[in-house]
């Protein structure tokens, strides 16, 4: 089969008549699978919430004949910064935006965001359990830096609140070291930053042993299938909105109007906007390869469905080969929606 990445990267007659010389059957093949001869690089993000998307993705490129090469977990710097720099990275399907902005200087000219995984519903925010928010009349964030109320969540014994944070390197990390310095919590809280899904699991553990627990989670996410919103733990509010810089503009966006399991009166304002789960890919691939770059842009992934995929990870099915199996099971179950998407890609490497 002729390379056909070499052949849309020239515009010489030469290529042209050797596209004009292939066989009928050569053709056909060619249409079906335009990605033939084509290795895609791919990363996926350092939560494993993210991997089975990838892994989704991953699969529905090869129907297009790419090859895959194995994915690189990458933190949000490296990713950033590589995909901007053409043929090491190509692509991932695990930008969140606007909580992501901050790094659109690392790979803007170089790459874009393109397309959705899922639009909006990609909720964040602080969390504690239920028991103790009703016991003390705990509806705002703010509420637990009174000295009675931090000593509930002081685990480790040095007088502040432990919140389950986020890991250094993760976008969620940049914005929570914001709050501190905004809402001056030095002196209130402590932040945990270790590895989120064992600094979780530690959480749960505590939660099943009746102590008060105090985290920042994102939806979808495996934690708020084990911790019921509403049942198990609530929704804090913050009074005040105070975004990094890279999201300002988008104070007025942090609330939302019905969330099962908020404190306080709606809507809940939980103090960060809703994201989008976007692919973000190199430039120069996208434009030497439209199939792919058209399935990015028409693929999407029901957030009900991540939730689903989530627990069962949680629940221990979480190896490559858990991942593999249920992907194409995933692709399976909506195989005329996928289809679609793959045609309109076949379609597009035609033109």
């Amino acid at each position: 089969m002729f390379d056909k990445k070499a052949i849309l990267k020239t515009t010489t007659g030469a290529a042209l008549t050797a596209m004009m010389a292939l066989p009928h059957t050569a053709m056909a093949a060619s249409h079906e699978m335009p990605g033939e001869g084509i290795t895609i690089d791919m990363a996926r993000a350092s939560w494993d919430t993210g991997w089975w998307q990838a892994e989704v993705y991953s699969q529905m490129l090869q129907e297009l004949g790419y090859e895959v090469s194995r994915i690189t977990t990458l933190d949000n710097p490296p990713f950033y910064q590589t995909v901007a720099q053409s043929g090491d990275v190509d692509l991932w399907v695990n930008g969140w935006f606007p909580l992501h902005n901050s790094y659109e200087d690392a790979f803007s000219g170089g790459a874009e965001k393109v397309g959705y995984v899922a639009k909006g519903g990609a909720l964040q925010g602080y969390l504690i359990d239920k028991k103790t928010a009703e016991e003390h009349d705990i509806t705002y964030v703010s509420d637990l830096t009174k000295d009675e109320v931090q000593q509930l969540f002081d685990a480790n014994g040095d007088g502040k609140a432990d919140l389950v944070a986020c890991p250094p390197g993760w976008g969620c990390e940049k914005v929570i070291s914001h709050h501190f310095e905004a809402y001056d919590w030095d002196d209130d809280f402590n932040a945990i930053k270790a590895g989120y899904s064992a600094s979780m699991a530690d959480a749960l553990g505590r939660y099943q042993n009746d102590q008060p627990i105090f985290f920042y989670t994102w939806t979808p996410n495996w934690t708020v299938g084990e911790l019921t919103p509403g049942k198990d733990v609530v929704w804090l509010q913050m009074k005040e909105t105070k975004l990094p810089e890279s999201q300002a503009n988008l104070a007025d966006e942090t609330t939302v109007a019905k969330l099962e399991g908020c404190r306080g009166e709606a809507p809940c304002d939980l103090g960060w906007p809703a994201n989008d789960i976007r692919p973000v890919a190199n430039s120069e691939f996208l434009d030497n390869n439209p199939a792919a770059e058209t399935l990015l842009k028409e693929a999407r992934i029901p957030i009900e469905d991540i939730f689903e995929q989530n627990a069962k990870m949680n629940k221990g099915a979480d190896s490559p080969e858990d991942l593999e199996q249920q992907a194409s099971a995933w692709i399976e179950e909506n195989r005329d929606t996928v289809d679609g998407w793959l045609k309109a890609a076949r379609q597009a490497a035609q033109m």
